[in-house]
């Protein structure tokens, strides 16, 4: 991995690495700690969705089909950000870095839309 890259990643690993993580001594502390800042991001995620697939009454097959979708792209594009880490003990923390972004744009798109159910006017 390029030095400029490293930092980026450090950068970017603030908000993840936030509370006990800055206090995490070694690559395998802040890759679980990493890890369970997705796993934080991902629950609130997962309620979200739950909402949106409830206000489909019923007909949510195709919101099912976008997540199903949104995920495998999610995981894709996670593989190919840090793939220059790949092997490294860096990546698993870059890669949960790059799920919780990706996680937070979805939740917000999420609750975009259960905006617009309430109120057409803020769409």
């Amino acid at each position: 991995m390029k030095f400029p890259t490293i930092v980026a990643v450090v950068l970017l690993a603030g908000p993840a690495l936030a509370g006990d993580c800055n206090k995490a001594a070694t690559q395998f502390d802040m890759n679980e700690c990493a890890d369970k800042a997705y796993q934080a991001t991902d629950k609130v995620l997962n309620e979200v969705y739950k909402k949106v697939v409830a206000a489909q009454e019923g007909d949510s097959a195709k919101l099912k089909a976008a997540q199903r979708a949104w995920i495998g792209f999610r995981d894709a594009q996670c593989s190919f950000e840090t793939a220059d880490s790949e092997g490294g003990s860096i990546q698993p923390m870059e890669y949960s870095i790059c799920l919780t972004k990706l996680t937070k744009a979805r939740t917000a798109e999420l609750n975009a839309y259960l905006a617009c159910q309430k109120d057409a006017a803020k769409c």
